[in-house]
């Protein structure tokens, strides 16, 4: 393996362990010890979760192609994915406020489990079944957990600031540390025990089933509202009415599916450009590479947020704009530098600078896991939290099925482009929100919502 990769894995290994231990008592928020016991039994919980995330991950694509599935017919099943997160997801996931987020987390858990046994099947349709179940859990994971951890947070009366130090150790581990050490454990289970591509995926439902134990013996209910009288249209109803209500919470969701959105779409587009003539990279040692970036992201984003004098919604303005400078080096490194032609061989220098700016994208995207989530918990209201945020991932699911159809359609320079516009607006709408953060609603958007329920909603 080339030198430049050791060099770029251990630079920002050593930038990551230099912010770490380099905190002061400013960059640290004091606790209680009631506190501290309830966010480690948390992150436990949610760091096996995205085990069981990170093993699936690499290799859903390579089973697929085991079975001896073409590019078109994978696609295919990877639309269904996120078509059915966009769908069943939306509705499962909004059935948390109402029936419980503890309950909809073992449902994540469940339904994820089912996703990983359909795996053992080459057959289409169970595999096809295994995506569908896959896009409810995903839907799940991104919004129950959350949105139990704010109930639980505000039930037991900690103090709202220390919500950021358990967003940020979230995805320091869950979205850093976990997704390497998955790669890594997945890696020794395919190649060096050679148990084959199905075995990540046994190893994730058992991550997944410890998670489980875990919830059902330490986490208590908690409810968005759990009325009687409310059916799944009515809810669906009033969250669109809280959104349409409060320009925040639009903002919010908007800023949430540009980012997100240019997000899966570089997932799809970073090989290809780091290997425009085939190039021999190491796919997994550069996801790594990713994930340590992230990781110095959330450890960032923990000192902002440890700062009172430190506002999320305005420095989130700059992270916005640098990730959007760096989906711009493809670009211009495809106009500045000469292409070469050579098939093969090893990182072209284009290639280099190119992951040095994914590598900057990916520290603004560890940044901005933890900050959406301080805002979240901010603007978005405790009776429809689950429903609301799955409202978020809709236009994201759209987004994201279009460019899987379409993603030999267009050069991956317009690709790139297009992200990068994206993420500028994502900046634009952070720079409004931040303007209108401290205006009082003009009304409750809860009794909004019940106005609607005896008239029509015309939006």
């Amino acid at each position: 393996m080339e030198l430049f990769y050791y060099l770029v894995f251990g630079g920002l290994g050593a930038v990551v362990a230099a912010v770490e231990f380099s905190k002061t008592k400013n960059d640290r928020i004091n606790t209680s010890a009631a506190f501290n016991s309830f966010k480690n039994n948390y992150l436990i919980v949610y760091s096996l979760m995205m085990a069981g995330d990170w093993l699936q991950g690499p290799y859903v694509y390579y089973l697929y192609t085991t079975y001896g599935y073409s590019k078109g017919e994978i696609g295919q099943l990877f639309i269904a994915g996120f078509g059915s997160s966009m769908l069943f997801g939306t509705i499962v996931g909004s059935l948390a406020d109402k029936q419980g987020r503890k309950r909809a987390c073992v449902t994540y858990c469940i339904t994820y489990i089912l996703s990983c046994i359909t795996k053992h099947s080459p057959q289409y349709k169970i595999l096809m079944l295994g995506r569908v179940l896959g896009g409810i859990a995903t839907s799940l994971l991104f919004s129950a957990f959350e949105s139990w951890l704010v109930a639980e947070h505000n039930k037991r009366g900690f103090e709202q600031q220390w919500l950021s130090i358990t967003f940020s150790k979230a995805i320091f581990l869950g979205n850093g540390l976990v997704a390497i050490v998955s790669g890594l454990f997945g890696n020794v289970l395919v190649d060096t025990l050679a148990l084959g591509p199905v075995a990540p995926f046994d190893a994730a439902a058992c991550f997944l089933a410890i998670g489980m134990a875990i919830i059902l013996s330490s986490w208590s209910e908690n409810f968005g509202d759990p009325s009687e009288s409310k059916d799944l249209l009515t809810q669906f109803r009033g969250a669109a009415v809280a959104i349409a209500s409060d320009e925040k919470i639009a903002l919010l969701g908007a800023i949430q599916s540009l980012f997100e959105g240019s997000m899966y779409t570089f997932v799809f587009l970073w090989t290809p450009a780091l290997s425009p003539n085939d190039e021999d990279i190491p796919h997994g040692f550069i996801f790594a590479t990713f994930m340590l970036a992230s990781m110095l992201g959330s450890s960032l984003a923990s000192r902002l947020m440890a700062r009172t004098s430190t506002r999320v919604e305005s420095y989130m303005q700059i992270v916005f704009a640098i990730s959007s400078a760096s989906l711009l080096l493809p670009i211009l490194t495809n106009i500045l530098v000469a292409p070469s032609k050579e098939k093969g061989g090893s990182i072209s220098f284009s290639g280099c600078i190119q992951l040095l700016g994914f590598c900057t994208f990916e520290a603004c995207v560890g940044i901005f896991w933890p900050s959406i989530m301080k805002m979240r918990s901010q603007y978005v209201p405790e009776e429809a939290r689950s429903t609301i945020m799955n409202f978020f991932r809709i236009p994201l699911n759209i987004f994201v099925c279009v460019v899987l159809y379409n993603v030999n359609a267009f050069p991956i320079t317009v690709m790139f482009g297009m992200c990068s516009i994206f993420l500028f607006m994502a900046s634009i709408l952070q720079r409004r929100l931040m303007v209108i953060a401290d205006k009082p609603k003009t009304e409750d958007w809860a009794m909004k919502e019940r106005d609607t329920e005896s008239e029509p909603l015309n939006l």
